[in-house]
């Protein structure tokens, strides 16, 4: 009798586009990104008193330093939102980028002994670093609404469509970050050095960015600058829509789109070279 022909159920190929995120091949795996995601979020908390707590302290307490370094002794302006409101939805939306990019930054050099042992999408570590993150920015948004929801019914914002893209801006800071982080993650395989540069220059680039002053604020080569900042029109936008306030435009939304869809494709080109070859270098 012929033995029954074997079928394959995994074909594991060394080539494939640069371009190529293999989001079909991720998909199937969207088992493992839920656990990763899972392990991220109770490993962050576990062996702590507070817990999920953490979550409301860090911009709560980050507010009212703001406010008093920045708000009360600098004495910058807010475009006559409430300052607690403003430096609070600046607050929430950086620490959902700075804490994105900073994990998927150490993607290969984090994990190194996980790819080492199986075989997965490789893209599926960074892209459940950026869920549970945002996990953590759903629950700070929550502290936002209801700081919102307070102002608002003291008539002091003034929300307006743009609300609506509140979705699109999340999305386009996931991006970002991915694909920046990408690009890192790459590059500190060979220069471990980088890792540490990285956390400086996101303190530095924060105050690139109107988390803590809007861009009304500036004047001549710093505000060009701060208009093709990918993450100024990200920033200016959620402040106009739900505080009614900022020097907003729709142009500003779309020069930051097409610079972060550039650096994500270049991210995605380095990333794939790249995780062919790393273990050999770290």
């Amino acid at each position: 009798m012929d033995e029954p022909q074997q079928k394959w159920t995994e074909t594991i190929e060394d080539k494939h586009s640069l371009f190529d995120l293999k989001l079909k091949e991720v998909w199937r795996y969207k088992d493992l990104i839920y656990m990763f995601v899972k392990r991220d979020f109770i490993s962050s908390f576990k062996q702590t008193i507070l817990g999920p707590i953490w979550f409301f302290i860090n911009p709560i307490f980050t507010t009212i330093t703001y406010l008093i370094v920045f708000g009360r002794i600098a004495k910058l302006p807010t475009d006559d939102a409430p300052p607690i409101l403003f430096y609070l939805a600046g607050v929430t939306l950086w620490n959902y980028f700075s804490t994105s990019l900073l994990g998927t930054s150490s993607t290969f050099v984090g994990n190194a002994s996980i790819f080492g042992k199986v075989y997965f999408p490789r893209l599926v570590t960074p892209l459940s670093i950026v869920l549970s993150n945002l996990m953590r920015f759903g629950v700070q948004f929550m502290l936002f609404l209801i700081a919102w929801g307070y102002y608002l019914a003291k008539g002091q914002v003034h929300p307006n469509i743009w609300v609506l893209a509140t979705p699109f801006l999340i999305i386009l800071m996931a991006l970002f970050a991915l694909g920046v982080g990408m690009i890192f993650s790459a590059l500190t395989t060979k220069y471990k050095d980088l890792s540490m540069l990285l956390g400086f220059g996101i303190s530095l680039y924060m105050y690139a960015t109107p988390v803590i002053y809007p861009t009304s604020a500036l004047r001549g080569v710093f505000k060009q600058l701060a208009f093709y900042n990918p993450l100024t029109g990200i920033f200016e936008c959620f402040k106009y829509a739900w505080l009614g306030v900022g020097d907003f435009s729709p142009l500003m939304l779309a020069i930051s789109t097409f610079i972060i869809l550039i650096l994500l494709a270049i991210g995605t080109v380095i990333f794939n070279k790249i995780e062919k070859t790393f273990m050999d270098t770290v």
